[in-house]
């Protein structure tokens, strides 16, 4: 799979070369950039599968050039240093992303995933989603987080989650309409994921939105109702931090 790399930094792109050389022989590099237009040409000239792409760059950053470019039909892996933003972004988007100093096990891992999904010969959707959000200015629960299901990828506004449930491993998603999707990912991540998003970590187990509570029960023990008739647990060390999330606008 013919690749780029783009860093204004030449030292990080002659280690990334030497890593991708080293442990990762189904790629073959096929140019290299120092800043985002650069990088921008040589994506359009090369058209390649993968790109990694540094995200700090002077004058337009590595989300500056996606920006620019109308198409994703390639794969990219951002590399950056530790950028809670960016980073925030991303796992938002569901994308992936190395941070410096590279590890070679999560570089294998991210270019086996971009392969596998060269080979579907898909649009880059997560890559959509990320550039939507970046550009976007709208309400949040507009914003789609990107869900990853046994079977595809979905793409969910953050305004249509009722809830979510773990189990293990795994999280349960209950949406407005009434579906359910079974995700593999621990309902901690998400926690960290939606804070922003009017989401309230009730219980161990459960994270609910906040715009459907509908009200506080207290009869045997002190559950949420929420709109849908579901009934969520509070704990006992969560009854502060939700009682003063609900009295947030």
């Amino acid at each position: 799979m013919k690749a780029v790399l783009i860093d204004d930094e030449k030292h990080n792109i002659d280690n990334l070369r030497e890593l991708l050389h080293s442990y990762c022989p189904q790629v073959e590099i096929a140019g290299t950039a120092a800043n985002a237009d650069e990088g921008k040409r040589l994506i359009m000239q090369i058209q390649p599968g993968l790109v990694f792409l540094d995200i700090q760059m002077p004058q337009k950053s590595g989300f500056d050039l996606l920006k620019e470019l109308n198409t994703y039909d390639f794969d990219v892996v951002f590399v950056t240093a530790h950028d809670q933003y960016a980073i925030q972004a991303m796992r938002f988007a569901a994308v992936d992303y190395l941070l410096k100093p590279i590890d070679i096990n999560e570089l294998q891992s991210a270019v086996d995933r971009a392969v596998k999904r060269q080979r579907l010969k898909e649009q880059n959707r997560q890559l959509e989603n990320l550039i939507h959000l970046l550009k976007s200015q709208q309400n949040k629960e507009d914003q789609r987080i990107a869900l990853n299901t046994l079977k595809e990828t979905r793409f969910v506004k953050t305004g249509d989650i009722i809830r979510c449930e773990s189990s293990n491993n795994y999280s349960t998603f209950y949406l407005q309409d009434g579906e359910q999707l079974l995700v593999c990912r621990p309902i901690y991540e998400f926690e960290e994921l939606l804070k922003d998003y009017g989401f309230i970590r009730c219980h161990q187990s459960h994270l609910v939105n906040k715009k459907f509570v509908k009200s506080w029960k207290k009869e045997y023990g002190d559950f949420l109702l929420l709109t849908n008739g579901n009934e969520v647990p509070i704990s006992r060390n969560k009854k502060e931090l939700v009682k003063r999330a609900l009295e947030t606008a």
